[in-house]
């Protein structure tokens, strides 16, 4: 059988999708409040943004992304070693 696939997985997958939602689970911690989410049947990647809410993870997401994660990173380093 041959399968199809698209930039968020194969056709089937995407229609379950479209059909009953996604099933995101979080694939990375950028901060406390700032996670990237993955769905487990299609593929597709979304980060929350300013507001709270689900946005689609851009390569220009993931590079503020990145970068609010090394921030986020130093700062708390910074933080704990002042502390001791």
């Amino acid at each position: 059988m041959k399968t199809t696939t698209t930039q968020h997985g194969n056709k089937f997958s995407s229609f379950f999708c479209s059909l009953f939602g996604h099933h995101y689970t979080v694939s990375k911690k950028v901060t406390q409040h700032i996670k990237e989410y993955k769905c487990i049947h299609c593929q597709k990647q979304v980060t929350t943004d300013v507001s709270g809410k689900l946005s689609a993870l851009t390569p220009q997401m993931q590079e503020i992304n990145s970068t609010l994660e090394d921030m986020y990173r130093k700062r708390k380093s910074r933080v704990v070693h002042q502390v001791a």
